[in-house]
């Protein structure tokens, strides 16, 4: 939703089964698993506000 909602954030939806380097690079054991700016890795569904927050924390980590 929130690439929907700001042209700042992209975002992508994989399927590891079909993307298995994939999943090796980024240890990917359950689903969903959220990657943000290659810093920050989120396993299992979250909350909106942690999203947010999560976004938020790799946006200033880019910054500094």
């Amino acid at each position: 939703m929130m690439a929907i909602e700001s042209d700042k954030v992209t975002a992508d939806v994989i399927e590891v089964s079909e993307y298995p380097l994939m999943a090796q690079r980024y240890q990917i054991y359950g689903v969903p698993k959220t990657v943000i700016n290659e810093s920050i890795e989120l396993e299992g569904a979250r909350p909106e506000a942690a999203m947010v927050g999560a976004v938020e924390a790799a946006s200033r980590t880019a910054a500094s």
